[in-house]
C-alpha cells in the first residue's frame, strides 16, 4: 500500500470523525431547544434524532477506517494526524453552526496544520 493511499484513508478516518462531532452537535442542539424538561425524555429522543443516528454512523465508519490504517503503519505517524480533527471542527463549527471563531483559535489552526504538514513531510 502506498504512503499516499495510507494518508488518504486517514484523513478520510479523521473527515468522518468530524462529521460525527458536527451532526452529533446538530442532534444535541435539536434536542436541547425542543424545551423537554425530563432528563430520561430527553436521552430517548436523543437516541432516535436522525443526525444523531447518522453521527454514530460516522463514527463507526471512522473508526473501521482508523483500525484498517493502523494495522498497516506506525500509530507514530498516524496518531498525529488526528489533530486535524479539531482543525475541521472547529471550522465547520464556525462555517456551519455559527460558533465564534477567535484569533486565539484562528492561531491555533494555523500551528496545528504546520505541525501536521511537517509531521507528514518526515
Amino acid at each position: 500500500m502506498t504512503r499516499a493511499l495510507v494518508i488518504g484513508l486517514i484523513l478520510a478516518s479523521v473527515v468522518l470523525n468530524a462529521l460525527a462531532q458536527i451532526l452529533l452537535r446538530i442532534g444535541a442542539r435539536s434536542v436541547a431547544q425542543s424545551g423537554n424538561g425530563s432528563v430520561l425524555a430527553g436521552f430517548v429522543e436523543l437516541a432516535f434524532r436522525p443526525a444523531i443516528l447518522a453521527g454514530i454512523a460516522c463514527y463507526g465508519m471512522s473508526l473501521l477506517t482508523w483500525l484498517y490504517v493502523l494495522g498497516r503503519i506506525e500509530v507514530s505517524f498516524a496518531y498525529p494526524f488526528l489533530a486535524l480533527g479539531f482543525v475541521l471542527v472547529a471550522l465547520a463549527g464556525w462555517q456551519l453552526l455559527g460558533e465564534p471563531m477567535s484569533t486565539a483559535r484562528a492561531a491555533g489552526i494555523g500551528i496545528i496544520l504546520i505541525g501536521v504538514f511537517i509531521l507528514a513531510r518526515s
